[in-house]
Parts: structure tokens; C-alpha cells; sequence
């Protein structure tokens, strides 16, 4: 009971805190920002992989935290997974991007890029987010860059989906 409570109190915390520096992206902003990163055409994959599977994920929020059955939860905009690759203080983690899971609940993303880079680079690619592998792997993903003024928006190779074959 005082575990249980005592967790609580730290979800809680970490999500008042974070809310002071969150933001909700939008979508042209947010494809700005990946593209300055580097992530189109990083491991195979282009602006609108990243845009669509942070829509399904976090609907662009960084403050968005969900928590799953098995006691761990996910953070920010990409919903990185504690168990894996970050550090909130309460479940068991690898934390493979070392970091503590309230860096990914503010504005500032470019270490959750980072971090995404890392679950990229591991062996199930863009396939450890679910949502990607339902809405986004596969389709056309041109709708996501409408409207925005983005160099990656001008690639033709950005207006499809290359095949995950080519990704080894």
C-alpha cells in the first residue's frame, strides 16, 4: 500500500512538472524539427514515418505518459518505454538511452531524438512502436508534409514508403 502510494506520488510529481515545460506540436512544426535533426531518410526511414507514428503515439504531446499493464510506462512524444530506455525511478529499466524518463516530458526533443535514433538502430527498427507498424508502415505517408515548408517535403523519395526489406 505504501509502495503503490509512494509510486503515485512520483508519477504525480513528474507530471506537474513536466506540464509547466510541455508542448503540443504541430504537425509542419514538429516535421521542421525532425528534418533539422536528421531524421529524414535516417535508417530508411523519412519525415512522415516519424510524424505519423508520433501522431498514433502521443498525438505530438510531450507531456503524454501512459502507463502499461506490466507496471512500466511511456514518456513523451515518441512514448519511450521505461523498461527500456529511460529511468523514471520506479520500474526496472535497461535505460538504454541513459536518461531520466521526466527529460522526455518537455519542449525541448532533441533527446528524445536521440533516443528514438537509439530504437531505430536496434533490431526491431521503426516495429517497436505498435502504432507505426498499424497506421503508418506501408502506406502513403505524403499527407503527412502537406502544407509544410520542409526541404523534405520537396524529396521526391519522401512521397513513399520504402519497404522495410531494405532495412537489413
Amino acid at each position: 500500500m505504501m509502495l503503490a502510494r509512494g509510486t503515485m506520488l512520483v508519477i504525480w510529481a513528474t507530471l506537474i512538472v513536466a506540464s509547466v515545460d510541455a508542448k503540443i506540436y504541430e504537425r509542419c512544426e514538429l516535421a521542421k524539427k525532425l528534418e533539422k535533426a536528421g531524421l529524414d531518410g535516417y535508417r530508411g526511414y523519412h519525415i512522415g514515418d516519424w510524424l505519423c507514428m508520433a501522431h498514433y503515439e502521443s498525438g505530438f504531446d510531450t507531456s503524454f505518459v501512459d502507463h502499461n499493464p506490466d507496471g512500466s510506462s511511456e514518456y513523451g512524444i515518441f512514448q519511450l518505454n521505461s523498461a527500456w530506455w529511460c529511468d523514471n525511478g520506479v520500474t526496472p529499466t535497461q535505460n538504454l538511452c541513459h536518461m531520466d524518463c521526466r527529460d522526455l516530458l518537455n519542449r525541448h526533443i532533441l533527446d528524445d531524438i536521440l533516443c528514438a535514433k537509439r530504437v531505430v538502430n536496434a533490431p526491431g527498427s521503426m516495429k517497436a512502436w505498435d502504432s507505426w507498424t498499424r497506421h503508418c508502415s506501408g502506406h502513403d505517408l505524403s499527407d503527412w508534409l502537406k502544407g509544410c515548408d520542409t526541404y523534405a517535403k520537396t524529396n521526391p523519395r519522401n512521397f513513399h514508403h520504402y519497404p522495410l526489406s531494405s532495412q537489413g
